[in-house]
Protein backbone atom coordinates (compact mmCIF):
# COMPACT_ATOMS: atom_id res chain seq x y z
CA UNK A 1 0.00 0.00 0.00
CA UNK A 2 1.47 3.35 -1.10
CA UNK A 3 0.94 6.35 1.20
CA UNK A 4 1.14 9.93 -0.05
CA UNK A 5 3.03 12.14 2.47
CA UNK A 6 0.58 14.98 1.80
CA UNK A 7 -2.24 12.79 3.19
CA UNK A 8 -0.48 12.42 6.56
CA UNK A 9 -1.59 15.23 8.94
CA UNK A 10 0.97 17.47 10.63
CA UNK A 11 1.82 16.24 14.11
CA UNK A 12 3.45 13.37 16.00
CA UNK A 13 2.03 10.02 14.88
CA UNK A 14 1.36 7.87 17.96
CA UNK A 15 -0.26 4.80 16.42
CA UNK A 16 -0.85 3.32 12.97
CA UNK A 17 -3.50 0.61 12.56
CA UNK A 18 -4.35 -1.35 9.42
CA UNK A 19 -8.09 -2.04 9.23
CA UNK A 20 -10.35 -3.77 6.72
CA UNK A 21 -13.42 -1.90 5.50
CA UNK A 22 -15.91 -4.71 4.88
CA UNK A 23 -18.52 -2.32 3.42
CA UNK A 24 -16.23 -1.08 0.60
CA UNK A 25 -14.03 -4.21 0.59
CA UNK A 26 -10.68 -2.46 0.97
CA UNK A 27 -7.82 -1.97 3.43
CA UNK A 28 -7.47 1.36 5.22
CA UNK A 29 -4.91 2.96 7.54
CA UNK A 30 -6.06 4.52 10.81
CA UNK A 31 -3.65 7.11 12.26
CA UNK A 32 -3.64 8.42 15.83
CA UNK A 33 -1.57 11.57 16.20
CA UNK A 34 -0.95 14.60 18.39
CA UNK A 35 -1.40 17.95 16.70
CA UNK A 36 0.35 19.83 19.50
CA UNK A 37 -2.74 21.86 20.42
CA UNK A 38 -3.47 22.04 24.16
CA UNK A 39 -7.16 22.34 25.11
CA UNK A 40 -8.02 25.23 27.42
CA UNK A 41 -9.91 24.23 30.56
CA UNK A 42 -13.33 25.85 30.92
CA UNK A 43 -13.53 28.40 33.74
CA UNK A 44 -17.30 28.88 33.60
CA UNK A 45 -20.09 26.36 33.25
CA UNK A 46 -22.10 23.76 35.12
CA UNK A 47 -21.05 20.63 37.03
CA UNK A 48 -22.39 17.21 36.04
CA UNK A 49 -22.16 13.71 37.48
CA UNK A 50 -22.54 10.31 35.88
CA UNK A 51 -23.16 6.74 36.99
CA UNK A 52 -21.97 3.82 34.81
CA UNK A 53 -24.17 0.74 34.63
CA UNK A 54 -24.47 -2.68 33.07
CA UNK A 55 -27.96 -2.26 31.54
CA UNK A 56 -27.61 1.47 30.87
CA UNK A 57 -24.02 2.22 29.88
CA UNK A 58 -24.07 5.61 31.60
CA UNK A 59 -26.58 8.00 33.13
CA UNK A 60 -25.76 11.61 33.98
CA UNK A 61 -27.32 14.73 35.47
CA UNK A 62 -26.29 18.37 35.40
CA UNK A 63 -26.83 20.87 38.20
CA UNK A 64 -29.24 22.75 35.92
CA UNK A 65 -31.70 19.83 36.15
CA UNK A 66 -31.00 18.10 32.83
CA UNK A 67 -30.42 14.34 32.67
CA UNK A 68 -29.45 11.74 30.09
CA UNK A 69 -29.53 7.93 29.93
CA UNK A 70 -27.54 6.08 27.27
CA UNK A 71 -28.55 2.45 27.02
CA UNK A 72 -25.95 -0.32 27.00
CA UNK A 73 -28.21 -3.05 25.63
CA UNK A 74 -26.29 -3.34 22.36
CA UNK A 75 -23.06 -3.89 24.29
CA UNK A 76 -24.81 -6.61 26.30
CA UNK A 77 -26.11 -8.31 23.13
CA UNK A 78 -22.60 -8.35 21.61
CA UNK A 79 -21.21 -9.95 24.78
CA UNK A 80 -24.00 -12.54 24.89
CA UNK A 81 -23.62 -13.53 21.22
CA UNK A 82 -19.83 -13.73 21.58
CA UNK A 83 -20.03 -15.89 24.69
CA UNK A 84 -22.59 -18.21 23.06
CA UNK A 85 -20.50 -18.73 19.90
CA UNK A 86 -17.25 -19.16 21.83
CA UNK A 87 -18.88 -21.79 24.07
CA UNK A 88 -20.12 -23.71 21.01
CA UNK A 89 -16.66 -23.67 19.39
CA UNK A 90 -14.88 -24.69 22.60
CA UNK A 91 -17.25 -27.64 22.93
CA UNK A 92 -16.36 -28.74 19.39
CA UNK A 93 -12.64 -28.17 20.02
CA UNK A 94 -12.76 -30.35 23.15
CA UNK A 95 -13.81 -33.29 20.96
CA UNK A 96 -10.87 -32.80 18.58
CA UNK A 97 -7.23 -33.64 19.00
CA UNK A 98 -5.26 -30.48 19.79
CA UNK A 99 -3.32 -29.34 16.70
CA UNK A 100 -5.41 -31.34 14.25
CA UNK A 101 -6.89 -29.83 11.09
CA UNK A 102 -10.38 -29.53 12.59
CA UNK A 103 -9.04 -28.13 15.86
CA UNK A 104 -7.12 -25.43 13.93
CA UNK A 105 -10.22 -24.64 11.89
CA UNK A 106 -12.33 -24.10 15.02
CA UNK A 107 -9.54 -22.11 16.66
CA UNK A 108 -9.35 -19.75 13.66
CA UNK A 109 -13.11 -19.25 13.87
CA UNK A 110 -12.78 -18.55 17.59
CA UNK A 111 -10.09 -15.91 17.04
CA UNK A 112 -12.19 -14.31 14.30
CA UNK A 113 -15.22 -14.04 16.62
CA UNK A 114 -13.10 -12.54 19.40
CA UNK A 115 -11.54 -10.00 17.02
CA UNK A 116 -14.88 -9.03 15.48
CA UNK A 117 -16.67 -8.65 18.82
CA UNK A 118 -13.78 -6.57 20.18
CA UNK A 119 -14.10 -4.18 17.22
CA UNK A 120 -17.89 -3.97 17.70
CA UNK A 121 -17.53 -3.24 21.42
CA UNK A 122 -14.92 -0.57 20.76
CA UNK A 123 -17.25 1.08 18.23
CA UNK A 124 -20.18 1.03 20.71
CA UNK A 125 -18.07 2.54 23.49
CA UNK A 126 -16.82 5.31 21.20
CA UNK A 127 -20.41 6.12 20.15
CA UNK A 128 -21.61 6.05 23.78
CA UNK A 129 -18.89 8.37 25.06
CA UNK A 130 -19.31 10.72 22.09
CA UNK A 131 -23.03 11.08 22.84
CA UNK A 132 -22.26 11.91 26.46
CA UNK A 133 -19.60 14.46 25.51
CA UNK A 134 -22.06 16.09 23.07
CA UNK A 135 -24.62 16.30 25.89
CA UNK A 136 -22.01 17.86 28.19
CA UNK A 137 -21.29 20.52 25.57
CA UNK A 138 -25.04 21.23 25.23
CA UNK A 139 -25.26 21.73 29.01
CA UNK A 140 -22.06 23.84 29.08
CA UNK A 141 -20.44 21.43 31.57
CA UNK A 142 -17.03 22.47 32.90
CA UNK A 143 -16.45 19.58 35.34
CA UNK A 144 -17.70 16.00 35.06
CA UNK A 145 -17.65 13.44 37.87
CA UNK A 146 -18.31 9.74 37.55
CA UNK A 147 -18.90 7.07 40.17
CA UNK A 148 -15.95 4.72 40.64
CA UNK A 149 -17.38 1.17 40.40
CA UNK A 150 -14.12 -0.77 40.29
CA UNK A 151 -14.69 -2.05 43.84
CA UNK A 152 -18.03 -3.61 42.84
CA UNK A 153 -16.43 -6.08 40.44
CA UNK A 154 -13.43 -6.82 42.69
CA UNK A 155 -15.44 -7.49 45.84
CA UNK A 156 -14.72 -11.20 46.24
CA UNK A 157 -16.23 -11.45 49.72
CA UNK A 158 -19.73 -10.78 48.41
CA UNK A 159 -21.55 -13.93 47.28
CA UNK A 160 -23.11 -13.62 43.85
CA UNK A 161 -24.87 -15.92 41.42
CA UNK A 162 -23.08 -17.29 38.35
CA UNK A 163 -25.23 -15.06 36.13
CA UNK A 164 -24.33 -11.89 38.06
CA UNK A 165 -20.62 -12.77 37.98
CA UNK A 166 -20.82 -13.25 34.21
CA UNK A 167 -22.51 -9.85 33.80
CA UNK A 168 -19.86 -8.14 35.92
CA UNK A 169 -17.04 -9.82 33.99
CA UNK A 170 -18.50 -8.39 30.75
CA UNK A 171 -18.75 -4.89 32.22
CA UNK A 172 -16.11 -2.85 30.38
CA UNK A 173 -16.17 0.22 32.65
CA UNK A 174 -12.37 0.63 32.47
CA UNK A 175 -12.45 1.46 28.76
CA UNK A 176 -15.49 3.68 29.32
CA UNK A 177 -13.49 5.73 31.84
CA UNK A 178 -10.50 6.02 29.49
CA UNK A 179 -12.57 7.09 26.47
CA UNK A 180 -14.55 9.62 28.50
CA UNK A 181 -11.46 11.11 30.10
CA UNK A 182 -9.59 11.95 26.91
CA UNK A 183 -12.70 13.07 25.01
CA UNK A 184 -13.90 15.38 27.78
CA UNK A 185 -10.46 16.84 28.42
CA UNK A 186 -10.06 17.47 24.69
CA UNK A 187 -13.12 19.75 24.98
CA UNK A 188 -11.74 21.53 28.05
CA UNK A 189 -13.96 19.64 30.54
CA UNK A 190 -12.20 18.32 33.65
CA UNK A 191 -12.85 14.68 34.58
CA UNK A 192 -12.87 13.07 38.03
CA UNK A 193 -13.67 9.63 39.46
CA UNK A 194 -15.45 9.83 42.85
CA UNK A 195 -16.70 7.45 45.51
CA UNK A 196 -20.21 6.19 44.72
CA UNK A 197 -20.86 4.25 47.94
CA UNK A 198 -24.60 4.00 48.85
CA UNK A 199 -25.62 6.45 46.11
CA UNK A 200 -28.01 3.89 44.60
CA UNK A 201 -29.45 2.75 47.95
CA UNK A 202 -29.96 6.04 49.83
CA UNK A 203 -33.11 8.14 49.61
CA UNK A 204 -32.13 11.84 49.34
CA UNK A 205 -35.36 12.93 51.09
CA UNK A 206 -35.56 10.80 54.25
CA UNK A 207 -32.07 9.27 54.22
CA UNK A 208 -33.27 5.65 54.49
CA UNK A 209 -31.31 2.95 52.66
CA UNK A 210 -33.06 0.52 50.35
CA UNK A 211 -31.82 -1.72 47.54
CA UNK A 212 -33.96 -1.02 44.46
CA UNK A 213 -35.54 -4.16 42.99
CA UNK A 214 -36.56 -2.58 39.66
CA UNK A 215 -35.38 0.15 37.30
CA UNK A 216 -36.98 2.77 39.57
CA UNK A 217 -35.99 3.77 43.11
CA UNK A 218 -39.20 4.10 45.13
CA UNK A 219 -39.10 5.07 48.82
CA UNK A 220 -41.86 4.80 51.42
CA UNK A 221 -41.62 8.57 51.99
CA UNK A 222 -43.01 9.17 48.49
CA UNK A 223 -39.78 9.89 46.62
CA UNK A 224 -39.32 8.08 43.30
CA UNK A 225 -36.82 8.37 40.46
CA UNK A 226 -35.16 6.22 37.80
CA UNK A 227 -32.51 4.29 39.72
CA UNK A 228 -29.57 5.35 37.50
CA UNK A 229 -30.61 9.02 37.40
CA UNK A 230 -31.20 8.81 41.17
CA UNK A 231 -27.65 7.52 41.69
CA UNK A 232 -26.14 10.24 39.47
CA UNK A 233 -28.14 12.90 41.40
CA UNK A 234 -26.78 11.60 44.71
CA UNK A 235 -23.21 11.69 43.38
CA UNK A 236 -23.71 15.29 42.25
CA UNK A 237 -25.43 16.62 45.40
CA UNK A 238 -22.90 14.92 47.67
CA UNK A 239 -20.14 16.80 45.82
CA UNK A 240 -22.01 20.13 45.78
CA UNK A 241 -23.47 20.15 49.30
CA UNK A 242 -21.66 17.40 51.21
CA UNK A 243 -24.89 15.40 51.58
CA UNK A 244 -27.59 13.71 49.51
CA UNK A 245 -30.35 16.10 48.43
CA UNK A 246 -33.33 15.66 46.09
CA UNK A 247 -33.04 17.21 42.63
CA UNK A 248 -35.78 18.34 40.29
CA UNK A 249 -35.21 16.95 36.78
CA UNK A 250 -36.64 19.39 34.24
CA UNK A 251 -35.22 17.98 31.01
CA UNK A 252 -34.60 14.30 30.27
CA UNK A 253 -33.00 12.57 27.27
CA UNK A 254 -32.86 8.83 26.50
CA UNK A 255 -30.51 7.57 23.78
CA UNK A 256 -29.87 4.19 22.16
CA UNK A 257 -26.74 3.07 20.33
CA UNK A 258 -27.57 2.31 16.70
Amino acid sequence: MKIDKEQIPNGTVKEIELIFDAKHWKLMLCLSYENGEQPTTKKEGTIAAGDPGEIHAISAVSENGSSIIITGRKIRSIHRLRNKKIAELQKKMSKCKKGSRKWKKYNRAKQYILSKSEAQLKDCLHKTTKQLVDWCLEQNVKHFMIGDVEGVQRNKKKKRSKLVNQKLSNWCFGKLYDYLKYKLEAKGITFEKVDESYTTQTCPVCGKKKKPSSRNFICACGYSQHRDVHSACNILTKHLYGEFRPMKITNHKYLRIA
